[in-house]
Order: C-alpha cells, then sequence, then structure tokens
C-alpha cells in the first residue's frame, strides 16, 4: 500500500534583517513571500510536485485569485518561525491552502493566510480543470477537520487560536 501523503507539512524559517521594517517587525508584503515560498518547499519535498514542470507537462498551472490574511502578533528579525500549510478546499479547478505562521514552539500564531487559487491553462488564462491524477493527490491533500466557508476566515483564525491556547495551557500542567 503506497505512502500517505503528510497533509499539514510545516519547515522552520529565520526572519533576516532585510525583510523587516524599521522596528525590526517582518514587512507585512513579505509575510506573502514567506508563505508563499514555504509551500513550493513543502509542495516540492513532500509531494514531488514542481509547480513549473506542471505547468509546462499539462499547459496550465494554478494562479493566486485572492488572499486573506491576518497578521496577529509580529515576526521579528532573527526569530525562527514555523510555518504550516495545508489544502483546505478543492474543487475540479480551484484550491485553497491555509498557511499558519507560528512561534518557532508551534504553540503561539503569528499569521494566518488563506489564499485562493485558480487552475488555469498558461497560453490562454483560461480556467482549466485538474487532471484526474491531480484529483486524486488533491484528495489525499484535503484535510477534512477543517470545515472550510469562503466567508469563515475570521472564525477560523479565532479558532485556530483557541486551539493553541489550549496546547499552552496542557504544556504548564
Amino acid at each position: 500500500m503506497p505512502t500517505a501523503l503528510l497533509q499539514t507539512p510545516e519547515s522552520t524559517h529565520r526572519v533576516y534583517l532585510q525583510d523587516c521594517d524599521m522596528l525590526g517587525h517582518l514587512n507585512n508584503a513579505r509575510y506573502l513571500d514567506y508563505f508563499l515560498n514555504a509551500r513550493e518547499d513543502h509542495t516540492t519535498q513532500h509531494y514531488a510536485l514542481n509547480l513549473g514542470q506542471l505547468a509546462q507537462q499539462q499547459n496550465a498551472g494554478w494562479v493566486i485569485t485572492k488572499h486573506h490574511i491576518s497578521y496577529l502578533r509580529p515576526a521579528r528579525h532573527g526569530e525562527v518561525v514555523r510555518i504550516r500549510t495545508q489544502l483546505i478546499h478543492f474543487d475540479n479547478s480551484n484550491l485553497v491552502v491555509e498557511m499558519q505562521m507560528l512561534h518557532e514552539d508551534g504553540l503561539r500564531l503569528k499569521a494566518v493566510l488563506w489564499s485562493e487559487l485558480a487552475f488555469v491553462r498558461v497560453d490562454s488564462g483560461v480556467r482549466a480543470d485538474h487532471s484526474d491524477a491531480l484529483m486524486d493527490m488533491l484528495e489525499q491533500l484535503d484535510v477534512e477537520d477543517v470545515d472550510y466557508d469562503p466567508d469563515g476566515f475570521d472564525e477560523r483564525v479565532r479558532r485556530l487560536r483557541k486551539e493553541l491556547k489550549q496546547l499552552r495551557r496542557e504544556g504548564e500542567e
């Protein structure tokens, strides 16, 4: 039986001075770079999915259509942050990926991002359907315990914060 794919990969990243504002906080625009770079690393490492090669092979690829982001705590210069990414919704031609930036211990949420993506043809920019093989992979990756609601971003952030607060309390006992 094939090995199950890791639904929620994570990695750590150091916050560099060049990415920070004059207060030493990660610049708001750079959060997107950190999140998207982490997701690309995760798809390459855990799913052997090279997004550039996929676009060439299928003449189609994912483009971002919308971001929802919540900045909760600053990521500071020199700090190591943990980034988790996971697929929380998909259909024939769309994806929603949730990305979380946390303190290095994984117990304090710094930011949450939902990125909505559409699968489009490279030559025309017209929406395309995922191949059967992609649909099979997406089915394995979909995190079913996250109830995706297009208007539920703020509620999801509240739930995550509550879950992490509970984990911190349990760690103190």
